[in-house]
């Protein structure tokens, strides 16, 4: 399961240049700026960044998991598909999973729009509490504003601060200068394939002491990531649902490659 092969070897190493391109070459925009996937209709967005954005990543701890994930899942792939169908299925996952979690990025922003233009036009407690739900910003402090407002719907100071707070923090979600970026949804895509060709085949985690079935192992994975991206805590960046994306890309691909009803390199 560690035994390098090419093409996973020549992936790592372009994520790793990529990363490295990110860290130490100034534009303006920036690199990841320009590679990053932005939402539908965004200024930012451009046609390449499907493609580009899953060589990119945030930190180092953002490029050893994703890389650490290749390595583990992808050379037995290789060893069965060859070169060219993995870095084909690596690519289509990662661009799949990109144009997919973008429509969902897309919808949400659009319910953070229209709950923004309500709580501005006529604030509530209730149209406070959701948009700040909505936005992914908020905090305790937040409920206690709500709550404090309900209590006095008429404190023009109060109304005025919580009215200020909204325009940050859709300023702060509709200026962002950042977009999605990373190899997780190919790299999904990648143990997703795993699981359904090799099942049985039993994985070493650091913190399991026992062996776990890649069938398990991804199947669990797959419902923490659902259930997180539903959940979605204050505070968490993780793109949940094109992790989903990139296992559902997976799925109709090796379907579509079952039946031969096309090679795809």
């Amino acid at each position: 399961m560690f035994n390098l092969t090419p093409t996973v070897r020549n992936l790592m190493l372009a994520n790793l240049l990529v990363f490295l391109a990110q860290q130490n070459i100034r534009l303006d925009p920036s690199i990841t700026q320009l590679g990053s996937v932005f939402p539908f209709g965004s200024p930012n967005l451009h046609f390449w960044q499907f493609f580009t954005y899953m060589f990119l990543h945030g930190s180092w701890g953002h490029l050893f998991s994703n890389m650490f994930g290749l390595l583990i899942f992808g050379p037995l792939l290789e060893q069965n598909w060859g070169g060219k169908r993995l870095l084909a299925f690596w690519l289509m996952c990662g661009v799949g999973a990109g144009l997919l979690y973008d429509g969902v990025r897309t919808y949400e922003i659009h319910k953070i729009e229209v709950a923004y233009r309500e709580v501005i036009s006529a604030p509530t407690a209730g149209d406070y509490n959701q948009f700040m739900e909505l936005s992914g910003f908020k905090q305790s402090a937040d409920d206690a504003a709500a709550a404090a407002f309900e209590r006095n719907p008429n404190d023009a100071q109060l109304k005025e601060a919580i009215v200020q707070h909204i325009k940050e923090v859709y300023a702060a979600i509709h200026d962002s200068p950042y977009g999605m970026l990373g190899a997780s949804g190919a790299l999904f895509g990648i143990m997703f394939a795993f699981a359904y060709l090799f099942p049985n085949t039993e994985i070493y985690l650091l913190f399991i002491p026992f062996p776990i079935k890649a069938k398990y192992l991804v199947f669990f994975y797959a419902l923490y990531e659902l259930y997180s991206g539903v959940h979605q805590v204050p505070g968490d960046n993780v793109a949940h649902y094109a992790h989903i994306s990139g296992m559902l890309v997976a799925f109709i691909i090796l379907k579509f490659w079952e039946n031969g009803r096309a090679r795809f390199y």
